[in-house]
């Protein structure tokens, strides 16, 4: 049931660099302060807003009668920015399937969602206001035979612009790509496109106002693409000494997906038998995901959350996700940044400020202190109704 009452959220409310400015800057008297992580991802903290017709207001309305208090730590909507709503490990799912994958990452604090791929029409869920946002990278782009069954566009170089293009146009702003996969001839991953039709394709992409990020896992895959002008790596388990500078200098984006290279072990063991030297290039990969993350981290990469949920994965992971950016070393400050000021900065959507709609999550305790408080929220508010 929809609620109709004015909301008041008291407590601590964390605000993104960007979003103090936007509501008029972190008044001086009123419990509120700033700090700013070794990372230099700054947040604000207001001691309370107001939701007034689904809008976020720092001023008290006046007149109100109906109003609910709800008690606790404030963030953004968190953001999923790699899943998967539309599809399984067998490839598209029905709308009912759909609305219990989007369901699940509300529960979760989810309220925004990049989904990085799916074989699925979920437009309809832009009409369901109980539903979080998704911004969609329409359906993978992969080469012939080599990536996952009824998941792609499976494609040779020669027609990759052309599908780009029409991906850009159905989308909401980005095209994916599926940069590496196994290559059942040598027995490994390696890159799938050729630099000329990469070129040419994000090339493309970018004129007709999109952005383009692309799958993948190996070494060898990542410099080429970069150089091509891609905008955002998928998992990014290759970095090395030699490519993170080149992502650095470039500004372009990882979404490491950890809670997903934690399936690596279990894979390789799957497909040892057959493909052996992949199995301990995955191996390889995994065992050195920490470091390479938090090597991306102290370089200056934008990092952000995601899931890869939806695949093999179940949706309502994006807590645990932020866990793992932390456990990986990285400050809980620029964890939280990751999925949610600097995430919805970075995907163009607002945080906590002033008139924006009110998609916000309330915890029990100081998510700063310990980030694993981010899988058990309070209150969601989405669209400035409480829906959990």
């Amino acid at each position: 049931m929809r609620d109709s009452a004015v909301l008041h959220i008291k407590g601590r409310v964390l605000v993104g660099p960007g979003d103090e400015l936007a509501s008029g800057g972190v008044a001086a008297g009123s419990a509120a302060n700033a700090s700013v992580s070794s990372g230099g991802v700054a947040e604000g903290v207001r001691s309370e807003l107001w939701v007034v017709d689904g809008k976020i207001t720092f001023e008290r309305p006046a007149g109100a009668r109906d109003v609910r208090l709800i008690e606790g730590w404030a963030l953004p909507g968190l953001v999923d920015a790699h899943c998967h709503v539309g599809l399984d490990a067998h490839g598209a799912v029905d709308e009912s399937t759909s609305e219990k994958q989007a369901l699940t990452d509300r529960e979760a604090g989810a309220l925004l969602l990049r989904d990085a791929g799916s074989p699925a029409d979920t437009r309809w869920i832009d009409d369901r206001e109980d539903l979080p946002r998704i911004i969609r990278a329409g359906r993978h782009i992969a080469r012939t035979k080599r990536y996952i069954r009824n998941y792609a566009h499976e494609i040779e170089p020669e027609d990759l612009v052309a599908y780009v293009a029409a991906e850009a146009r159905r989308g909401d702003g980005w095209v994916k790509l599926v940069g590496d996969w196994i290559d059942r001839e040598t027995g490994d991953l390696s890159a799938c496109w050729p630099r000329g039709a990469v070129e040419a394709a994000i090339a493309e992409a970018h004129r007709l106002g999109a952005r383009v990020t692309a799958h993948c896992f190996a070494e060898e895959t990542l410099a080429p693409l970069v150089e091509a002008g891609i905008d955002c790596i998928e998992h990014a388990t290759g970095l090395t000494e030699e490519t993170i500078p080149l992502f650095a200098e470039r500004g372009v984006a990882i979404v490491p997906t950890l809670v997903n290279i934690a399936t690596f072990p279990r894979l390789a063991l799957g497909g040892e038998a057959k493909f052996p030297r992949w199995a301990d290039h995955m191996r390889q990969l995994h065992a050195r995901r920490y470091e390479t993350v938090r090597a991306a981290h102290d370089a200056g990469i934008p990092i952000f959350t995601g899931t890869d949920a939806g695949g093999s994965l179940p949706h309502g992971l994006i807590g645990q996700e932020v866990a793992e950016l932390v456990k990986a070393g990285i400050p809980a400050r620029d964890a939280l940044s990751a999925a949610t000021w600097g995430a919805r900065a970075w995907l163009g959507r607002p945080g906590l400020t002033e008139g924006a709609p009110a998609d916000l999550v309330v915890y029990e305790t100081d998510p700063r202190e310990d980030v694993r408080v981010l899988t058990s929220p309070r209150r969601v508010v989405l669209r400035g109704e409480v829906v959990a």
